[in-house]
């Protein structure tokens, strides 16, 4: 047994390579309360693709140790082939969101399109490691990197959450005349009595204060702000059928200093879970901005 995992180094490689990998986008792949990926469909089309990102990246391995580089044109091909994936992710979600009582909108959906593509190169990552470790060394060094590559990849697996950059805290719900506040900031105008009546009863107020510049410009952000009325909408539910655009959870700022107000209208009237929501909602990467980087705003170099 021992004679054959040392003659057979390269099959033995390439079997770790491509478990580890395997197991990394397992441990990756996970349907929440967004429903996507869809289950079992969904699941299955992203497996499969974690599957081919597995092989191609423990086969990447002993291609070049044989000095076979034509074999490594199919990493280049796998590119390709992620970023179409990226692309029929951002079509599906595209069209699902036409038909959203409160939509996503197109930041979130190309934040959701670029972490189904990067997540295949973090399969790749966990195979090429586990697969390169077992074929120069020994195969119990390929398992050990294996492991080390799936923890490293579940770490990179998600970014940040409104948490880190803002501080959530309820806000009271108030209608003055027609003009509709949560706290002191104004959210919006409301012509029909009828609509008066039912944000009295279901609106729920939420304030998302910013920590700092970079976080007062991110959340000030629309696709970054209409993130944490989708997943609101979606676990706690929305007080709202189509057709009626006035009864739409709204996220607005306040021009002074940067506060975002938020109204929802929720089935489960639950602040504290509302705003625990909006704590874990995600930053897209798309919104992101750090004006604190610029060369102007750096201390010493303004002026030259």
């Amino acid at each position: 047994m021992w004679a054959w995992l040392i003659e057979q180094k390269y099959t033995v490689g390439i079997l770790v390579g491509v478990f580890f990998g395997i197991a990394s986008r397992i441990s990756m792949l996970r349907t929440d309360y967004r429903q996507y990926p869809t289950y079992p469909h969904g699941r299955i089309i992203h497996l499969s693709l974690g599957v081919i990102a597995a092989g191609l990246g423990a086969v990447a391995v002993p291609s070049p140790l044989d000095k076979n580089y034509t074999a490594m044109t199919f990493l280049a091909m796998a590119a390709q082939q992620f970023r179409d994936v990226r692309n029929m992710e951002r079509q599906t979600l595209t069209q699902i969101d036409s038909h959203e009582l409160v939509p996503r909108g197109a930041a979130y959906i190309e934040g959701i399109a670029m972490v189904f593509e990067g997540r295949n190169y973090l399969v790749i990552f966990a195979a090429f490691i586990s697969s390169f470790c077992s074929i120069v060394w020994a195969w119990y060094w390929g398992v050990l990197a294996g492991i080390i590559s799936v923890v490293i990849t579940n770490y990179f697996k998600t970014g940040k959450n409104i948490r880190n950059i803002a501080d959530v805290s309820v806000g009271e719900v108030r209608i003055d005349g027609p003009n509709l506040y949560v706290d002191d900031i104004y959210i919006m105008n409301l012509g029909l009595a009828d609509t008066q009546r039912v944000i009295r009863e279901r609106g729920m107020g939420l304030i998302l204060k910013p920590k700092n510049n970079n976080a007062r410009v991110t959340i000030a952000n629309p696709g970054q702000r209409q993130a944490p009325l989708h997943d609101a909408s979606t676990i706690l539910g929305v007080y709202r059928d189509e057709g009626e655009p006035s009864l739409l959870p709204l996220a607005k700022l306040d021009m002074k200093d940067g506060r975002l107000g938020v109204l929802l209208l929720p089935q489960d009237y639950h602040p504290e879970k509302a705003r625990q929501v909006l704590l874990n909602s995600p930053i897209l990467e798309s919104a992101i901005r750090m004006p604190s980087e610029a060369d102007v705003n750096q201390s010493g170099k303004a002026g030259g």
